[in-house]
């Protein structure tokens, strides 16, 4: 197959993913006509516009009718999220003025799901915009969920107990778009009860809301001027800690409750291990900020407490002082943002059921060391057991994007020291850059507006990379340099 017809069926699978969302991204209009906020309807109706034009343009390429391959949805999705953090920098560019690279940095976080920001919110800052950045990462969210649920669907170890597609085919967006029509309507409820909690705080309605959203979504974009910290609510942040939660939780969980009519969450793996990680490494922060910064026990627990939930459910709010933490608790932060939440949710890591299948896998090939070679050892998992015909190619791509992902954070620092013209310190760097790989944007202060030119670049890259999973975005770049046959 050359590339010319390989990429016309790659783009006519992402047109029509850019017709379905583009409806959305027309929602802030309605902010802007709430706040009266006239200049920005134009730049910010040329989103959806430019969205859905461009998918009805591809939609409509001519192509041969032939099953898609694998790699061909893979590249699909890489492009997606490209697509839309592009076509998104236009209010960006054109209201605030932004270069294209600092306008891409702002919605590739948005659509990831990341924390990170280089424009600061304020008054001279239309709240239009404000939004938008805060609803990029509601959208972004959901469709990590579907993508997520929808793979899961395709066979292994995890399979999604609610949608099964066919075995057959290789297309990934269109079971994307059916997952999703499934979803919004948890989501959306969820969303809702989310600001009602934060409502209790005494946070008002509208900013509320955004909150939810931000959480929900693990994103932890704060649209307000100072973050969280302008709130001055200890209450707000311990009513935060459970919607962060909930938004790290396998939503199919929440699909499955509303169709029984009853809410069973802690028999899934993945949410004991999310409950194990949450109240073994508040413990541990609390004890470091405690003995080794000598916090006063009430604001070693607030702050411990927060900032664990922050960064294993990837939702961030990089408001936190994290560069007077002790170095030992960055680091554990550290490893807690690697990890992440949930399969089939909006959290990003390297998710808890690749630690579950991986534990599970090390235990199971040490096991046959011991054992005669005609002595079958079964692996198992969910307490079934499974064949070694599935269980040895899932548990090598569980550790291929582990250690896709490793290598990208040492790719990713060492570009940046290369170019990095100033000393800095390694540790705060690589914190960040593994803050953008779990879509996390917790910060040790390294990522600013002053940040180098090839560093925001960097980090534009690492957030994509990783908010995918490595994998989509190596082969789309294989599709582009080497071609198909």
């Amino acid at each position: 197959m050359g590339r010319i017809q390989y990429f016309s069926t790659v783009l006519s699978e992402l047109g029509g993913m850019l017709e379905y969302i583009s409806p959305l991204t027309a929602v802030p209009l309605l902010i802007a006509f709430a706040f009266r906020e006239y200049s920005v309807i134009l730049p910010m109706a040329a989103v959806p516009v430019t969205l859905f034009s461009l998918g009805f343009l591809l939609n409509h390429l001519p192509r041969r009718k032939e099953d898609i391959r694998l790699s061909s949805a893979f590249c699909s999705v890489a492009l997606v999220w490209l697509a839309f953090a592009l076509a998104s920098t236009i209010p960006f560019i054109l209201v605030l003025d932004l270069s294209l690279t600092d306008a891409l940095f702002e919605t590739m976080a948005g659509w990831t799901g990341t924390g990170f920001s280089l424009i600061m919110p304020s008054p001279y800052i239309p709240e239009t915009l404000l939004f938008w950045r805060t609803f990029m990462q509601w959208i972004g969210g959901m469709g990590v969920i579907a993508l997520s649920i929808t793979m899961a669907s395709r066979g292994g170890l995890i399979q999604s107990p609610l949608f099964r597609s066919d075995s057959r085919s290789e297309r990934i967006l269109p079971g994307v778009i059916a997952t999703g029509k499934e979803l919004w309507a948890v989501y959306i409820f969820l969303t809702l009860i989310g600001a009602g909690v934060i409502l209790v705080a005494g946070i008002p309605l509208y900013e509320a809301i955004n909150l939810s959203i931000t959480t929900i979504s693990t994103g932890g974009f704060v649209p307000v001027e100072g973050g969280l910290a302008a709130y001055n609510s200890r209450l707000l942040e311990y009513l935060l800690i459970p919607v962060m939660i909930v938004g790290s939780t396998p939503f199919t969980l929440y699909y499955i409750s509303y169709r029984k009519r009853k809410l069973s969450l802690l028999g899934n793996e993945q949410v004991k291990l999310l409950l194990l990680f949450l109240a073994g490494g508040a413990a541990i922060v609390i004890a470091d900020l405690y003995y080794l910064d000598s916090l006063a026990l009430s604001d070693a627990v607030r702050q411990g407490l927060f900032v664990t939930a922050a960064a294993i459910s990837t939702t961030g709010y990089p408001e936190q002082n994290l560069q007077y933490f002790p170095s030992v608790t960055i680091v554990f932060l550290m490893l807690l943002m690697f990890i992440g939440g949930s399969s089939e949710s909006s959290a990003g890591g390297i998710k808890l059921s690749r630690i579950a299948i991986g534990y599970r896998g090390i235990l199971w090939w040490f096991k046959r060391i011991f054992i005669r070679a005609k002595v079958l050892v079964p692996f198992t998992y969910a307490g079934e057991k499974v064949p070694d015909s599935v269980a040895e190619p899932e548990l090598s791509k569980n550790m291929l994007v582990i250690i896709l992902s490793v290598l990208t954070v040492f790719i990713a620092t060492m570009v940046v020291l290369q170019f990095h013209l100033i000393s800095l310190e390694v540790t705060d760097l690589v914190f960040d850059i593994v803050s953008a790989l779990s879509s996390c944007g917790l910060s040790t202060g390294y990522v600013s507006p002053g940040m180098p030119f090839v560093s925001k670049w960097v980090f534009i890259l690492v957030m994509w990379i990783g908010r995918l999973e490595v994998i989509p975005v190596i082969v789309l770049f294989m599709g582009i340099f080497r071609g198909h046959e």
